[in-house]
């Protein structure tokens, strides 16, 4: 390679490593269809496959109990699917149909990795975490040493196809200082983990970075995106130092959020559950911005009563007795399907019966989950003062915003919605007057402006949130929430970017809402800049080309050399 050579991807988490390139440990080498398993030996056979399969379970388990957050979350979700029942009765059919047990395993888990595409979205981004549990069972069958995370002394930058969550939440930082991913998306596991951990990461960065060889010198810049070889190596020191320094200022940052002249951004926590939210209370969290209440419910099978559904929301609200907590009704559907939603099949589940068109088929699913809602509020220790906001994720119209706020209102509960549908952000104007705030999912509106799938690795380059297209929709919608005096706010990805929160502040953005983690870049970001600084970064952006342009105009403006 000639000096300076440089590969792009999609920027994950930002800060700067210089180390040498090691890659992923290979996965075992799949087995092809052989000789017949004697039926007198199926049933020891089918012994094997679960004795290797509870061994990596428990593995995983104990890695789960030894982490924290979304690492110790996600981990034990992978446990859990190592001990399904539907792929474990898969791998016995296979056995009991003559096939080895390694073979067995990799034709109950195609089946499941079809099925898991045919889906899209969330469900197709896991089925990495498919093939992983795959591939360790059947190294464990053979005796093989675990694939994965290679075993390294110094300092280095990881490279890999794609990363598992359980080698990612089993990262130890002080040595493998940055990330970088062929496959993968800014909301995959080995994205949300490493953002938690706060290491530089790049993912989607495509087959070329399969020419960088193992102990080649890379400087990774998680902020732009770019893997560099070759780079001058005082130049990639520099800019680890200056990176260093950034992280230095994060950690000493303290809230509330507000820009250097003391302009306000209230800077809130995503989360899914009790536990979650008692972590972002340990942060810098102002409050809750984006409560996924479908989360709690992915593994039911019936619906929880309105009982059961107060005492976990209870857990959330309890969690920030004195702070705004926004929460999200129930968004199933797509890639999250929930069983009590009876859902029907559908050809495009992106567009299809989701979020609160689920609840227009089933007025009464939203009616019990509001009034859970409600009798969670009444039976937590929250104060008075502090608000509960309610939101419909999908609205696409005035009018479904108005039966929404209905219902809401006969609750006592403040309406809002989500804006993640084109059509709602064009529409403003008419929605508006029905709801008291707004939250902006820009994953999804993203998605949906620039007609590509956010999880499919060859689109990152359009799944982007930096896109002119997607921040002239955020404008006008904040236009309209001037005019309506309507609260906007911004719950997506694009609300953990600390560049791109100045952009969204100048644009009129009233509170940014993030995986807890990364709020102190966020709000150290928005403290080294004044509010005239943020809007003229937002019109840059504005009048970009497309999304690289943006990031770089405004780099320009906010941090420039």
């Amino acid at each position: 390679m000639t000096k300076d050579t440089v590969f792009k991807g999609t920027a994950v988490v930002p800060g700067v490593s210089y180390a040498e390139a090691v890659w992923i440990r290979p996965r075992p080498q799949l087995p092809q269809a052989g000789a017949v398993v004697a039926e007198s030996e199926r049933e020891a056979e089918f012994e094997r496959f679960l004795k290797a399969a509870d061994t990596v379970a428990d593995r995983l388990t104990e890695r789960s109990n030894a982490a924290v957050g979304a690492a110790s979350e996600v981990l034990a979700a992978t446990a859990g699917m190592v001990r399904d029942r539907g792929w474990r009765k898969a791998v016995k059919k296979g056995i009991t149909g003559g096939h080895p047990a390694d073979y067995a395993i990799v034709t109950a888990t195609t089946k499941f990795i079809t099925q898991f595409e045919a889906v899209g979205g969330v469900m197709a981004e896991r089925v990495t975490d498919l093939r992983d549990i795959r591939d360790r069972v059947i190294a464990e069958l053979r005796g093989e040493e675990e694939p994965g995370l290679p075993q390294v002394t110094g300092e280095v930058v990881l490279f890999a196809d794609d990363l598992s969550p359980a080698d990612t939440a089993a990262l130890d930082t002080t040595r493998f200082t940055a990330l970088v991913t062929e496959l993968g998306g800014p909301t995959s596991h080995t994205a949300i983990i490493a953002r938690q951990l706060n290491v530089p990461c790049i993912v989607a960065a495509g087959e070329k970075i399969k020419s960088i060889q193992p102990g080649e010198m890379v400087m990774v810049d998680g902020a732009l995106g770019t893997i560099t070889l070759n780079a001058d190596p005082e130049v990639a020191k520099t800019a680890v130092s200056e990176s260093k320094l950034m992280a230095a200022r994060v950690a000493q940052w303290r809230g509330p959020g507000k820009t250097k002249d003391g302009h306000p951004v209230q800077l809130l926590a995503n989360v899914q559950d009790g536990n979650a939210a008692r972590a972002a209370n340990a942060s810098e969290a102002e409050g809750i911005g984006l409560f996924r209440t479908e989360i709690c419910f992915l593994s039911a099978t019936t619906e929880p009563s309105v009982e059961e559904q107060a005492a976990v929301y209870r857990k959330v609200l309890e969690a920030f007795p004195e702070s705004k907590v926004v929460v999200r009704s129930l968004d199933a559907g797509s890639d999250k399907p929930v069983a009590f939603a009876n859902m029907a099949d559908e050809m495009n589940p992106a567009l299809g019966v989701r979020g609160l068109r689920v609840a227009r088929a089933n007025e009464p699913l939203l009616t019990r989950q509001l009034d859970a809602i409600a009798l969670a509020v009444k039976e937590s220790n929250r104060s008075e003062d502090a608000p509960i906001w309610v939101m419909a994720p999908m609205v696409a119209t005035a009018r479904e915003a108005q039966w929404f706020a209905g219902l809401c209102e006969e609750r006592g509960l403040i309406a809002g919605a989500m804006i993640e549908v084109p059509a709602a952000a064009l529409m403003a104007d008419k929605i508006m007057p029905h709801l008291s705030f707004v939250s902006i999912g820009t994953n999804d509106l993203t998605q949906y402006t620039m007609a590509a799938d956010r999880m499919s690795p060859q689109l990152a380059y359009l799944t982007d949130p930096w896109q002119p297209a997607v921040l002239r929709l955020i404008a006008h919608t904040c236009k309209e929430g001037e005019r309506f005096d309507t609260a906007v706010g911004v719950c997506g990805e694009a609300a953990a970017d600390p560049l791109l929160a100045c952009v969204l502040t100048g644009l009129g953005v009233k509170s940014l809402s993030a995986a807890s983690a990364a709020i102190a870049g966020v709000g150290a970001q928005l403290a080294a800049v004044d509010l005239e600084t943020c809007k003229q970064a937002a019109e840059a952006a504005l009048n970009s080309e497309g999304a690289t342009e943006a990031r770089a105009a405004v780099r320009e403006i906010i941090q420039p050399k």
